[in-house]
C-alpha cells in the first residue's frame, strides 16, 4: 500500500481545480525526472562528497545540488506554460520534489538493502526496476498535493 498511496495523491493533483487538468501531474513528472537526471549527471561530473553512502553509495551532495538547481530552472520554464499556479509555487514545488524525491529514493534504497535486493523488479532491466523510476513519488507526491491544496490559489 505504501506504493499505491503516492500514485493516488499524484493523480489527485489533476483534480485540484475541481475539473481534470493534466498540467500539474505533467509538471510534477517533468520536475521529478529533471531532478533525477541532473542529480545523476552533476553527481557523476562533480561528485566528491557522498550523501548517504551506506544506502546509496553513488548519491552525492553535488548531485543533489545540481538536481535542485536544474529543477528550479525547469520550474521557471514550466510556469510560463502551465499558469494555473504562479512561478513562486512552481519553484516551491520543485524544491519539495527535489528534496523529498531524493529522500524517497534513499528510503527505497534502504528498504531494498535491508532485504538484500538490488532491483525492485525486472520489468525495466538496467533501471533498478519499475519502482526505481517512480520512487520519487513516495514522499514527494503527497507533500506536493498537500502544499498545493493548502497554499496555492487553485
Amino acid at each position: 500500500i505504501y506504493t499505491l498511496l503516492p500514485f493516488v495523491f499524484f493523480m489527485a493533483m489533476a483534480f485540484l481545480q475541481k475539473t481534470f487538468d493534466d498540467h500539474l501531474p505533467l509538471g510534477f513528472i517533468l520536475l521529478l525526472w529533471t531532478n533525477d537526471t541532473f542529480a545523476y549527471l552533476s553527481g557523476r561530473q562533480f561528485g566528491k562528497n557522498k550523501l548517504f553512502e551506506r544506502h546509496s553509495p553513488k548519491k552525492t551532495w553535488e548531485g543533489l545540488i545540481g538536481g535542485i538547481m536544474a529543477a528550479i530552472i525547469v520550474a521557471f520554464i514550466i510556469s510560463r506554460y502551465f499558469t494555473q499556479i504562479s512561478t513562486f509555487h512552481w519553484i516551491v514545488v520543485s524544491l519539495i520534489i527535489s528534496i523529498f524525491g531524493t529522500m524517497s529514493d534513499l528510503v527505497e534504497s534502504m528498504l531494498k538493502r535491508s532485504i538484500n535486493v538490488k532491483d525492485s523488479g525486472s520489468i525495466l532491466p538496467g533501471h533498478g526496476g519499475f519502482l526505481d523510476r517512480f520512487d520519487g513519488l513516495l514522499l514527494a507526491a503527497p507533500l506536493v498535493f498537500i502544499y498545493l491544496y493548502l497554499f496555492s490559489p487553485l
